[in-house]
This record gives structure tokens, sequence and C-alpha cells, in this order.
């Protein structure tokens, strides 16, 4: 570096130094300087308090405000689910992570027409879904998907939520059954809820799809059932569409077919139940619409357990009935009830006569054909001693006929028709007969035929059973089958209704010919007129029996042929000429006792007399 350039440098730091001190600011200027440099972090403190403050405000109001439910659960809002399915080899359940619920369910002991196991539940036509009133939104689990927490494939458990702030709902088969636990647990979902609410409503939807070949004929045994806390079970018409709010809180509610049927029930009872049940049209394939919406307590904070449970199974009376000690109720909940057996006398008759002796035939493991046979005729032999009775007080009215037609000869004229069924029963009180005694044993008789229409086509036991030429006991058989569905007949031609209605047809001609044999004059030709009139019901039978279960033809078919085989019996063995002089021993020895007049015999005499004394007034 020159002696020039150092004189340079030095130059320019005296005149860098002498601008500095030129340009410092004055002590007045420094003071105000320092002023505004205070003023300026006092604006800065103000701004970072507001901020704060702000912040505490946003935060309140987001604790005031409704927390919004969907918000909550948005990465769990419109996720595709997948499908669980759980066994344990009678049954399988299908349950979905999308809403968390059954979809669908399957019985492996039970098949289809076409060999399938039985569907009850379908996923493309049933629903099950859980409701919470929230503050925002309400909870729906249709509209989220739960993560699946564990599945032993027998059990599963899902959850809707965080650790913190959850859903949970667990499934478990119960080993060798067809019952279903649902247990809803929760955490931390008391702040979503609305003040107050502690209902979980349920909504439940199925389509009752058609299992069985007669369609008419199933449809008419499917039916929403439920069952009241007070332990009435009741049903919605199977014919029409239906909807009821029953008043009395729920301990069950059931989907059922004509041989299957889906139960809910709960140990602490619905409220808030409104059911509904439509028929569906031919060719859809379903019978029923079903729907209920439903209550049931619920806790949402965690302190307690919703508990439901779900039967999937057949409508068999034994297994029905052992799955009431399976149940949760404090009390048996009945489920047997799904398994119509009419009304309370028929229903008494079914339970302890018709059913042990059914059962106690298939222990024997003989075809179903064989057992209602065998049945058939154990039933008439029970019932053989009123037939007897009765046949045989038709008989001693037939030999007394001659002394019947000469009260007739003695007053033709209508005006002494009183006395002359005066003296008709002084006549059968003197030989010791009653004209009623006919009438009582048949309606002794009566209870059991109807419980036998109620007891055959709710009988799980015939589905699918062979016998001659029925392929299914519990649906018509179509030995005569078109495909043009014709008006009262339809598309076949059942045989054993056919053979049921012939041989009604015989036992009404017998029977009218007993009563004729027993009348004189104008009553005989009343009877002749009536009897017209009586061939018309074994004709109506036709139309309406040829689309029921063949297993019910052909009972009725086998107790019209054996009644006839009977009345021959008895006919054969019956000797006129014998029965006569009986009756008339019967009269020479109470000949010499007092007045003797039946019930009916005295009241008649007694209007006579009460006719006559006025007649005299007059």
């Amino acid at each position: 570096m020159d002696k020039n350039t150092v004189t340079g440098f030095i130059l320019i730091a005296l005149v860098l130094i002498g601008f500095s001190w030129y340009s410092q600011p004055s002590a007045e200027q420094a003071a105000e300087l320092a002023r505004q440099q205070d003023s300026i972090a006092q604006v800065e403190e103000q701004v970072r308090r507001a901020q704060a403050e702000a912040e505490e405000a946003r935060a309140a109001a987001a604790a005031a405000a409704p927390v919004d439910s969907s918000a909550l659960f948005f990465d769990q809002r419109g996720v595709e689910g997948r499908r669980l399915v759980l066994s344990n080899g009678l049954m399988e359940l299908m349950l979905n992570t999308k809403g968390g619920a059954v979809e669908g369910a399957r019985l492996l002991g039970y098949k289809d027409r076409q060999g399938r196991p039985i569907s009850i539940l379908r996923p493309d036509s049933s629903e099950l879904s859980f409701m919470l009133s929230g503050k925002g939104d309400n909870i729906n689990t249709k509209d989220y998907t739960f993560t699946v927490l564990g599945n032993t494939g027998r059990s599963a458990m899902l959850r809707l939520g965080s650790e913190e702030r959850h859903l949970d709902i667990r499934y478990e088969l119960l080993p060798e059954s067809y019952m279903v636990n649902i247990t809803l647990s929760s955490k931390g979902l008391s702040p979503l809820l609305q003040p107050g609410s502690d209902k979980l409503y349920i909504q439940w939807h199925s389509m009752a799809a058609q299992q069985e070949k007669g369609f008419d004929f199933e449809q008419r045994y499917a039916s929403l059932t439920f069952r009241e806390t007070d332990g009435d079970t009741d049903y919605l018409n199977e014919t029409k569409e239906k909807t009821e709010s029953p008043d009395e809180a729920l301990e069950w509610v059931a989907f059922k077919n004509q041989f299957f049927s889906s139960v809910l029930l709960t140990p602490e009872s619905f409220t808030e139940a409104t059911l509904h049940s439509a028929p569906q049209e031919k060719g859809t394939g379903n019978l029923k619409q079903y729907d209920a919406a439903l209550a049931v307590l619920f806790d949402g904070s965690g302190a307690g357990q919703t508990r439901l449970q779900m039967y999937v199974g057949p409508n068999d009376f034994h297994v029905l009935k052992a799955h009431n000690k399976l149940s949760l109720t404090k009390e048996s909940p009945e489920l047997e009830d799904l398994v119509y057996l009419g009304w309370p006398l028929f229903k008494w008759v079914n339970r302890w006569i018709i059913m042990p002796l059914f059962y106690w035939l298939t222990s024997w493991g003989l075809s179903m054909g064989v057992v209602l046979l065998l049945l058939t005729i154990i039933v008439k032999i029970l019932v053989y001693p009123t037939t007897k009775k009765s046949y045989l007080s038709s008989a001693k009215m037939r030999v007394l006929k001659p002394e019947i037609d000469k009260l007739s000869e003695k007053y033709p004229r209508q005006e002494d028709a009183m006395k002359k069924q005066q003296e008709m029963m002084q006549l059968y009180s003197q030989y010791g007969v009653s004209p009623m005694g006919g009438c009582l044993p048949m309606l002794i008789q009566m209870p059991i035929w109807i419980a036998l229409f109620n007891f055959v086509p709710n009988c799980i036991q015939l589905r699918g059973e062979r016998f001659l030429w029925a392929d299914d006991l519990s649906s018509y058989d179509e030995l005569l089958h078109w495909d043009t569905d014709l008006w009262l007949i339809g598309d076949h031609l059942s045989i054993f209704c056919l053979l049921f209605c012939l041989t009604n047809i015989v036992n009404t001609w017998i029977s009218m010919r007993q009563q004729q044999n027993q009348m004189a004059g104008e009553q005989a030709q009343q009877m002749k007129m009536m009897q017209y009139m009586m061939y018309i019901m074994p004709l109506m039978f036709f139309f309406i029996f040829n689309n029921y279960s063949s297993g019910l033809c052909y009972y009725y078919f086998l107790s019209g042929l054996t009644s006839i085989l009977i009345m021959w019996f008895l006919r054969k063995t019956t000797d006129d000429a014998k029965l006569l002089a009986k009756l008339k021993a019967y009269r020479d020895q109470h000949k010499n006792d007092p007045k003797r007049l039946s019930g009916m015999a005295a009241r008649l005499e007694a209007l006579q007399k009460m006719a006559e004394e006025q007649q005299k007034k007059k």
C-alpha cells in the first residue's frame, strides 16, 4: 500500500467520525426518542393481552356450544364397511361394520326349496340401527362405520369413536342356541346428548321372504307378533296393512314367518313402540313388510349398559320353550306363543292332548304320514265312547219312529204343534231316550277337530316331509298342476283336499239319513229341504282347503274315513229289534213310576198350559 492510499483511508475515517458527531441528537431529542420506544412497547403488550382474551373467549364459547356428533365422528362417516360372520354351528350371524348392526342370519340346519340354508334376515332387505338424541345432530349408527376391537368367531366387539369418547356394541352367539346377546355401552357421550336424554331408539326393518311353496297359505301364517309386559301376546292383522302403537310396554317384538322368526327382546322393556305390517303382492318373493320403532333405556355416562337379545330360529314349540331359559328377563318371555295353537280352549287341547301324542309318535322315528295316521286312530279311540253314545241316541230315536208317526197322524194341524211336541218329549221320557243325547258327544269332539286345524299348519316337523304323492306335508300337494291361475282354485288341484271333501260329503249323507229316520211329518219334509244346503259346506271346503297344508287335508281325510268306518261298524253291530225291546223293557219297568217328564218336556207342558189359559181368557 503506497502513501497516497493510506492518506485516502485516513481522510475517509475523519469524514465519517465528523458526520456521526454532527448528526447525533441533542439531549431533548434523545429524551423524546426514549418516550416513543416506551409507547411502542405498551401497544405491543396491549395487543398480546387482547389476543389472549380472544383465545379465552373462543375456548369458552366452544365449551358452551353443542358438540356436533358428525364432526366428532367425521373420520368414521362415509367409510366403506366390511362384513363379519359369527357362527355357533346352528346359525350364522352376519354383521357389518357400516352401521355396526345385524344385517343377515342363516340357519344351518334348515334348507330352503333350493337346498340352501334358510336365510331369515337378508342383507338386501333388512336393517337394524340405533339412534341417540344429540345436542347437534342425532347419532344414528347407520351413518357411521365402526372399528372392530375383537372377533372370536362367536362374538365380536365394535366401536364408534375413540378411547376417550365412544359407543361400543358387543355381539355374542350363545353356544348351541339361536340366541344372540347384544350389549351397548358407552364412554364420555353425555356431553353429546340432549340434557335428560336416557333413551336409545331402535329402528328395525325387514321383508319377510317367501320360504315355502304356497304363497297364500304361508302369508296367512306370517305376522308381526309382540308380547306386552302384562303377559298378553298379540299380533297385527295378517291380511291387511296395519300400524299400531301399543299402550303397554313390550317384552319382545317378533318378525314371524310361518315356520321361522326373528325376535328382539330386552329385560328393560321397550317403550314408545310403533309397529307396522304390510302384506306384499304374490310374485314379489316377499310375504310381508315389517317395521318396528322402539325405545329402550340408555346411560350416556357409561355407568350402565343396555342389554338386548335376538332370537333367530325355528318356530318349534320345544325349541322356543327351551330358549326361555336363555333370556335375560326376570320372568319367562313365553316365546312358544309364536306357535299359534288357537283360542284358550283349543290351545289347552293342543298343549295337553294333541302335542304330547304327536311328539310321542314322532319319537319312534316314523314317517310323518304314518304319524298322522296313528294320531287319527288314537284320537278316534279316545272319542269313541262319545261317538257310540251319539249313535245309540240316534238309533233309539230311529226305532221309536213308528210311535212318532202316530203322533203326527194324531196332530196333523199346525195349531197342535206344541201338543205334539209335548207328547213326543213325554214319549221319549217314558222310553228313557234323550233327544239331546246325540248332540253333546259331537260338541265334545269339535274342540279336537278345531285344535288340529290350528296345530297342523304350525307344526314345523311336517315341513319338507314327503308322503305318497305329496312332496311337502306342510304345503299343498299338486299331483295335478297347470300354468293358468283359475278363479277360486288357483293353479293346482290338491288330491288330499279332494279326498277330504268326498269323505265329508259321505259323512253328511250318513248324518242326514240318521236325522231323517228319527223325524216325521213336517220335520222330515223340512230336513229334506235342508239337506241340499248341508251339501254346500263340503263344496266350500274344497275351495278353502285347496291351498292349505296337505298334512291337514290328509288328517281330515283320515278322520272322515274312520268316521265312515265307525258308523258302518256301529250300524252293523246294532240290532234294532233288540234295541226296541230294551226300550220297551225300560218303559214297562218304570210304567208305575210317578209321571216322569224330562226338563224339556216339563217346559213344553208349562208353555202348553200357559197357552191354553190365554186362549180361555180370549
